[in-house]
């Protein structure tokens, strides 16, 4: 659903812990027939011990099929929308060697 497309009287709770959110600078997927797995991670700036890029799980979320397709149209009309107003944003190249 796009920000605009809440139903109305949905009364949106959160803890205060949750409600800070966390910072994920990669997305990995995963999926099998039943579902979506969306882990956003934290790539953290500094390397392992072994010089390997180290990244934090700060958060999994696990969807249907039907909802990652409406999450992933809701995302390209924010985009659109974002784009209209502020200028094409670019994307990021700068992905651990790791990752590419």
């Amino acid at each position: 659903m796009a920000n605009d497309e809440v139903p109305q009287g949905l009364a949106i709770q959160a803890d205060p812990a949750t409600a800070v959110g966390a910072y994920a600078n990669l997305l990995m997927i995963s999926h099998r027939r039943e579902e979506f797995v969306l882990d956003f991670l934290f790539v953290q700036p500094q390397r392992g011990p072994g010089g390997e890029a180290v990244a934090t799980l700060r958060s999994r979320v696990i969807s249907s099929p039907a909802h990652a397709k409406r999450v992933l149209r809701a995302l390209e009309e924010n985009l659109r929308r974002y784009e209209a107003a502020f200028g094409e944003i670019e994307e990021a190249d700068d992905a651990p060697s790791t990752m590419q």
